[in-house]
């Protein structure tokens, strides 16, 4: 049961963009920005607002890959491995944080909920391969060392 707060914040969402189905995706979108991922209650709450059923609710938040259920951390990362960013070695990267973070294929997210780590096919910044994003900054030309020292920056509590 989420906190009552969060479906007031909803509830601001909703008003801002009209209760119609046609808000839905900004909706979910305001929602993903404010919590950093869709809780499955707010989008049963939203298809009940703006008067869709749940499944299509569901149906849209799943088709669209930018959409998560899952919470995600304050730092998300995101690891180009396309075609130019794999050849210029982003495996390493990748490797790299998984081992500074505790993290793998199959825990994205650290347990203190300060870092998620995501491959993605293009960040289309080929040209400054290897390159990876932390939330909306791109990093270019990225190796192991400069991951070991932008890692530690932002657990100090720097800037991106």
């Amino acid at each position: 049961m989420l906190d009552p707060s969060y479906y007031e914040k909803v509830d601001q969402f909703v008003e801002y963009h009209g209760a119609k189905a046609s808000s839905l995706i900004p909706i979910m979108q305001d929602i993903q920005e404010e919590y950093r991922y869709l809780p499955g209650e707010l989008l049963t709450y939203v298809a009940e607002k703006i008067g869709i059923t749940e499944a299509k609710a569901y149906s849209v938040a799943t088709f669209y890959e930018n959409f998560s259920f899952e919470a995600k951390g304050k730092y998300v990362i995101k690891v180009c491995d396309g075609t130019a960013c794999h050849v210029r070695k982003s495996m390493p990267v990748l490797q790299e944080l998984y081992k500074i973070l505790g993290l793998s294929k199959n825990k994205r997210t650290t347990d203190d909920m300060m870092f998620t780590v995501e491959t993605v096919s293009c960040l289309g910044a080929c040209g400054l391969a290897p390159t990876m994003m932390v939330n909306e900054e791109v990093h270019p030309r990225m190796t192991p060392e400069k991951v070991d020292e932008l890692i530690a920056n932002l657990k100090e509590g720097g800037t991106l």
